[in-house]
C-alpha cells in the first residue's frame, strides 16, 4: 500500500488543530508490532507535539481530529468526555432497512483482544442513532450518529439489527462482488473475482467540535475512492 503524504490528507488546519481524512488500512495509533506506519507517527513528523484526539478502526476511513499542542488536546478531550463532539458516519449495510431516526441503546462490553459483545449486565452504555439515506435492492446507505464512543459501536449495533456493514466479516457482513449485483457478469477463465471494497464500508463523514477560541467548526471528509466506487456500482446495477 502506498502511504499518502500527510499534508495531502488535511481537511482543516489552524495553529492548534488539524483534521485529516484518514485513509483505510492505516492504524490510528501504534499497533503492538510497532513497525507499521500509523496516523500518530505521520502527524508527529508533520507537527512535533501532535496528539490524536480519538480513534478510528484501522479499516475505517474519514475525519480524524489531531491536536498540535497540549492545550488543544485538553480542549478536544474535554469535549469528547462531555459528548459535545458530534460525529456522523456513513455505512453501506446489507439489506433494505428503513431506519427513521432509530436509536439503538445496547450496552457494549469490551472482552479484550479487539473483541466486543453486547452485554446488558456488564456492558457500558452505548447509543447510536441511525437514518437511512439511500436504498438499493440489496443494500442501504445509512447515516450513523454515535452518542457514545465505544469500540466497534456502530458495527455491532448495526449487526444487532441484521444490518451488518458490507464486508464486515467480524459481524457477519459479506464482501460485495460485482457478480452479486451485475446480471450476466462473467469472469474470465482462471480469473479470481475480488470484492469491490477490500474492507468494510464505514466512513467517518463529518465531525463538529469547537476550536480553542470557542468557534464551532463542521468538517466534512469526502468519500475515499473505494467507498465511492461501491456506491456508483450499486447505483448502476442494484437500484
Amino acid at each position: 500500500m502506498k502511504v499518502p503524504k500527510f499534508a495531502d490528507l488535511i481537511l482543516f488546519e489552524d495553529d492548534d488543530i488539524i483534521v485529516v481524512n484518514k485513509p483505510a488500512f492505516i492504524s490510528t495509533l501504534d499497533e503492538r508490532e510497532g513497525s507499521e506506519i500509523n496516523m500518530l507517527r505521520m502527524a508527529k513528523n508533520y507537527s512535533d507535539d501532535a496528539q490524536i484526539c480519538h480513534r478510528l478502526d484501522k479499516e475505517t476511513s474519514g475525519a480524524l481530529i489531531i491536536a498540535k499542542n497540549p492545550e488543544a488536546y485538553r480542549s478536544v478531550s474535554i469535549q469528547f468526555e462531555k459528548r459535545q463532539v458530534k460525529k456522523v458516519y456513513h455505512a453501506i449495510i446489507e439489506g433494505t432497512h428503513v431506519f427513521d431516526n432509530l436509536l439503538i441503546d445496547l450496552p457494549i462490553l469490551n472482552v479484550g483482544k479487539g473483541n466486543v459483545t453486547i452485554s446488558r449486565q456488564d456492558g457500558k452504555r452505548a447509543e447510536t442513532w441511525f437514518q437511512s439515506l439511500k436504498y438499493f435492492k440489496h443494500y442501504t446507505l445509512v447515516e450513523c450518529r454515535p452518542v457514545t464512543g465505544r469500540m466497534h459501536q456502530i458495527r455491532i449495533h448495526l449487526a444487532t439489527q441484521r444490518a451488518s456493514i458490507a464486508g464486515d466479516e467480524m459481524y457477519k457482513g459479506k464482501p460485495v462482488f460485482l457478480s452479486d449485483i451485475k446480471r450476466k457478469y462473467h469472469l474470465g477463465k482462471d480469473q479470481e473475482e475480488l470484492p469491490i471494497m477490500k474492507r468494510f464500508a464505514l466512513h467517518a463523514y463529518e465531525v463538529t467540535f469547537k476550536l480553542l477560541d470557542g468557534k464551532e467548526v463542521i468538517i466534512h471528509a469526502p468519500y475515499p475512492k473505494d467507498f465511492e466506487t461501491l456506491l456508483k456500482l450499486l447505483d448502476k446495477f442494484d437500484s
